[in-house]
């Protein structure tokens, strides 16, 4: 058995692991970077990219088919689903830069060690990743999360998937089910649905998209249920029973009544948990939580040379945000004053047509904490260019204090995750929600309804 030692070992070869090793490689210190999978982590692979690929090509799918009010007849727009999942991987492929074994070479001419393999802790600095012992005087955690599975009656014998299966499945399902209605079951739904598949959302809260501001939430749910997409909530999937090729649901509503749904596949979308079993983290003395490994605002475990960044931690399951942990991780590692995370005004979106983007608080959040605010709306009905491309549907709205500070930016628009940006750095560069106002911007464009809605808060 062999035995290496390295300044930094870092662990998971996602968004996190990533950016921290190739950031200290370039100080000149010896890195390994172990992966057990694909090279590239749940979001280049199984997760943003390859959904985001599919919701653009289902986004063209839906436009070609309602093109009659723009005078186009497009009468036979259709979907190849094989040829549909080719530009998926090639997107893939583009993105990780090459195969597995050509991103492991890159990574390597860097100077990166790419070590394949199951890491587990033996000792605080020793690490055993498959027949090699690694020693590392500083060791960063970046493994991500998987899909939680419930303890459903049924469903592991009946079968699922995840959206791991979701974006390389080789034939469209006729009916599915989608269990979870938070942002990436939602994603899921529309997506599958402009392909032509019957899909029902289960959610067992009493809201969907709950992290979301509710006025903006629910009418991208009106949205939704126009295109046909059944959106159910307070309804607990119960038991799932095999019936011949199909899959036979019992879900429990809200007035404690029963109903059955058959559909041909169930996708779980309730949530994700931290891979962190493998680790053995007990060995080495690191503090987990509910949420996932316990770090400070430095992202350091109670172990001071072990660091964690990214999904691991359980905070901002977000590959931005992974990213940025990454390379705040690799530098508190070697800094002699350690910077702290700056959370202040993080950006989440859901990726759906409209897209629905926000940083900050929400209106129920603000209230909830007894905060005062002042709103802003502008509706893109009363946009040039929403009207010139013929999608109203939407607005921005922003929640500022008495002294015009951003407390929170929501918008939900076409592209409303890129409308978000000047929202974003308002926040973290403390510009007054004046600044927004004053800000002259080209016509006819939907970002102007940004510059409307912070003209008009209301005193």
């Amino acid at each position: 058995m062999t035995e290496q030692t390295y300044d930094l070992l870092v662990i998971g070869a996602g968004a996190a692991g990533s950016s921290a090793a190739s950031d200290v490689r370039k100080e000149g210190r010896r890195v390994a970077l172990v992966e057990r999978n694909i090279l590239g982590g749940t979001c280049l692979n199984y997760g943003c990219d390859p959904t985001k690929t599919l919701l653009y090509t289902a986004r063209l799918l839906y436009q070609a088919r309602h093109a009659g009010g723009y005078g186009l007849r497009i009468p036979q727009a259709q979907a190849d689903w094989a040829h549909v999942l080719a530009r998926v991987q090639k997107v893939i492929l583009q993105l990780r830069g090459g195969t597995n074994e050509e991103a492991a070479a890159q990574l390597a001419r860097q100077g990166i060690d790419v070590l394949q393999g199951e890491a587990s802790f033996v000792t605080p600095h020793k690490l055993l990743v498959g027949d090699q012992t690694i020693v590392a005087e500083r060791i960063i955690i970046a493994t991500g999360c998987e899909t939680m599975v419930p303890p459903i009656e049924g469903l592991r014998e009946a079968g699922y998937i995840t959206n791991v299966q979701a974006v390389t499945l080789p034939n469209l399902p006729r009916r599915l089910a989608i269990i979870g209605g938070g942002a990436i079951g939602i994603e899921f739904a529309q997506m599958f649905s402009r392909f032509g598949v019957e899909v029902t959302v289960l959610e067992r809260g009493s809201q969907l998209l709950d992290k979301e501001d509710r006025e903006l939430a629910e009418q991208l749910c009106e949205l939704l249920a126009k295109e046909g997409i059944q959106l159910k909530t307070g309804a607990e999937l119960r038991r799932v029973q095999k019936d011949g090729e199909c899959k036979r649901l019992t879900v429990r509503l809200r007035a404690g009544t029963e109903e059955e749904l058959v559909v041909d596949e169930i996708l779980l979308a309730m949530g994700r948990r931290p891979m962190l079993e493998s680790l053995h983290l007990e060995t080495a003395g690191v503090t987990t939580g509910k949420k996932g490994i316990e770090v400070d605002a430095t992202l350091r475990t109670n172990i001071p040379h072990i660091w964690a960044a990214g999904d691991v931690t359980g905070e901002y399951q977000f590959t931005h945000v992974a990213s940025e942990q990454g390379k705040l991780a690799a530098h508190n590692a070697f800094a002699r004053e350690a910077q702290h995370f700056e959370n202040r005004a993080i950006p989440w979106a859901t990726f759906t047509d409209p897209a629905l983007a926000h940083a900050g608080k929400t209106e129920e959040q603000l209230r909830e904490k007894g905060i005062a605010y002042h709103v802003g709306r502008a509706s893109f009905s009363q946009n040039e260019r929403a009207i010139i491309e013929g999608e109203t549907a939407g607005l921005v709205k922003l929640l500022v204090d008495a002294q015009g500070k951003i407390l929170g930016g929501h918008i939900l628009a076409p592209r409303g995750d890129d409308l978000l940006a000047p929202i974003v750095l308002a926040m973290r560069a403390n510009i007054p929600v004046t600044g927004l106002a004053e800000t002259l911007l080209p016509y006819p464009t939907l970002s102007e309804a940004v510059r409307v809605a912070a003209g008009a808060i209301e005193q």
